[in-house]
């Protein structure tokens, strides 16, 4: 066996950085739901005076939500591309 024929090991990730990474995770999916509904209750209370309350809180929360799994979904993808 040859040297060109040895693949590089990677390199191995501290529990800095696995804290760093599942901090992340938390903050956004956390972040983007607040956000969501956030936005939500100022359009229902501040801009419609309160004619659309609390549909507009739901459906923007629902939003950030969706945001914050959608996150979640691209970085587990990420994760599982860094494996193969």
């Amino acid at each position: 066996m040859t040297y060109s024929d040895q693949k590089p090991k990677k390199e191995e990730k501290g529990i800095l950085t696995d804290i760093a990474i599942y901090g992340q995770s938390g903050m956004t999916f956390s972040l983007s739901v607040l956000i969501g509904f956030g936005f939500g209750w100022y359009l229902d209370n501040k801009v419609f005076s309160g004619w659309t309350a609390p549909w507009l809180s739901f459906i923007f929360l629902g939003f950030g939500i969706a945001a914050g799994f959608k996150h979640l979904w691209d970085l587990s993808r990420k994760f599982a591309k860094d494996d193969d």
